[in-house]
């Protein structure tokens, strides 16, 4: 399963543990297969509360990628949030797309923009790995399956969550700082 997110990155295995340690069984989150096939998810997260969730089948593109993005609009009214909300998304390439590029600065004019695959600084991933949990916990067979459970399990992520991952923003990019690089406790 692939999570691919605007404030979004993919699921894949997880090592915990010392080098010695990590083939170990119980140190390893394997991803699902669900009756063959993939695709990608996408959403958006606020202080509010979270927005829309998208299924993507097969490669999300520039064009798939701003198509998606015409639509958040609408997760920001659901959210009762307007206009006013900093777009936070990585530098992955699609996003840097210059149609992309354009479209943000006439519609996102607060936009922050973060590394790729930098977790400690996309609180979505936190969300995302919430989800990737919760769905776990269901007995699934197929893709159609997962997409139900995941769209109810996202529809379920208490909004106290995505609060304190928001406020947490300012002491994520600080502590990145502050760590030069190496980890942090994010």
């Amino acid at each position: 399963m692939k999570a691919n997110l605007t404030i979004l990155v993919p699921m894949d295995v997880y090592w915990y543990g010392e080098e010695k340690m990590r083939l170990n069984p119980k140190n390893l989150v394997g991803t699902g297969k669900y009756g063959g096939g993939c695709f990608l998810v996408w959403g958006c997260m606020s202080a509010s509360g979270l927005g829309n969730l998208v299924f993507i089948d097969g490669i999300m593109n520039h064009a798939l990628y701003l198509s998606i993005l015409r639509d958040l609009k609408l997760s920001s009214q659901n959210l009762g949030i307007g206009n006013n909300f900093v777009f936070y998304e990585d530098n992955d390439s699609k996003h840097t797309a210059l149609n992309v590029r354009l479209w943000c600065f006439y519609n996102c004019p607060q936009n922050l923009k973060t590394p790729p695959q930098s977790p400690y600084l996309n609180p979505i991933e936190y969300i995302w790995r919430e989800l990737e949990v919760r769905a776990r916990k269901h007995d699934i067979k197929t893709k159609s399956e997962l997409k139900t459970v995941m769209m109810e399990e996202w529809m379920n992520i208490d909004t106290e969550i995505t609060k304190k991952l928001v406020k947490s923003i300012s002491k994520r990019l600080k502590a990145v700082v502050d760590a030069k690089g190496y980890t942090t406790k994010y």
